[in-house]
C-alpha cells in the first residue's frame, strides 16, 4: 500500500508535466507554412478535366484550448490552373495529449487567378469568386518543441469561376503544415 502512493503521486506528476512547453494559460499564436499535394477538377458545362495541382501557403493563427482560428494564403499551382486565395479557417480540436485529431472549415475569395487549357482552347480569368473548404488532420504537438506538425487532408470547392460558361472548381490535396507557436 505505501509503494503505490509514491508511484500513483509521480506517475500523476509525468503527466501533468507534459503539458505543452509553450502553452499560455488562454491561447498561443502562431504563424507557419504549408505545402500540399493532390489534383483538380474543373466541371465544365456537361464535361470536367482533371489534372495533378500543387498548394503552398501561408498562415496565421491563434490556437485556443479546443479551437484554432487561422488565416490563410494560399497558391494552387498546376499545368492549366493557377489560383490565388484568401482563406479563414475554423478548426475543432479533439483534446488528446501529443496526436490532436481536428475538423476544420473555411470559406474565403480567389483573386488573380486564371485557367488556361490549350488543348480545349479555354482561357477564363478567374477573380474575387467564393471559395469553401473542408479539412481533417492530424497534428503532432511534442512537448519540447515550439512548433506543431499538421498532417491534412482537405477539399476546395469554388462555384460559378466564369461569367460566360458554367464551371466550378474541385481541389484535393494531402498537405503538411508546419507552425510555430510563439
Amino acid at each position: 500500500m505505501k509503494a503505490k502512493t509514491p508511484a500513483i503521486i509521480t506517475a500523476a506528476m509525468i503527466a501533468l508535466g507534459t503539458a505543452n512547453a509553450h502553452a499560455n494559460l488562454l491561447f498561443d499564436l502562431y504563424g507557419g507554412a504549408t505545402y500540399g499535394i493532390g489534383g483538380h477538377t474543373i466541371f465544365m458545362n456537361d464535361h470536367h478535366t482533371s489534372a495533378s495541382s500543387n498548394a503552398y501557403g501561408v498562415l496565421i493563427g491563434m490556437d485556443i484550448p479546443l479551437f484554432r482560428l487561422e488565416l490563410e494564403y494560399n497558391k494552387l499551382d498546376a499545368d492549366s490552373l493557377e489560383m490565388n486565395l484568401g482563406m479563414a479557417n475554423a478548426y475543432f480540436k479533439f483534446p488528446t495529449p501529443i496526436v490532436k485529431p481536428y475538423l476544420g472549415a473555411g470559406f474565403g475569395i480567389t483573386f488573380n487567378s486564371k485557367y488556361k487549357n490549350n488543348s480545349t482552347n479555354t482561357h477564363i480569368k478567374i477573380t474575387d469568386k467564393l471559395a469553401y473548404q473542408a479539412m481533417v488532420g492530424l497534428t503532432l504537438d511534442l512537448p519540447i518543441m515550439p512548433f506543431n506538425i499538421d498532417i491534412e487532408g482537405r477539399i476546395l470547392y469554388t462555384p460559378n469561376l466564369s461569367k460566360d460558361i458554367d464551371t466550378d472548381l474541385l481541389q484535393y490535396d494531402g498537405r503538411i503544415k508546419l507552425r510555430y507557436m510563439f
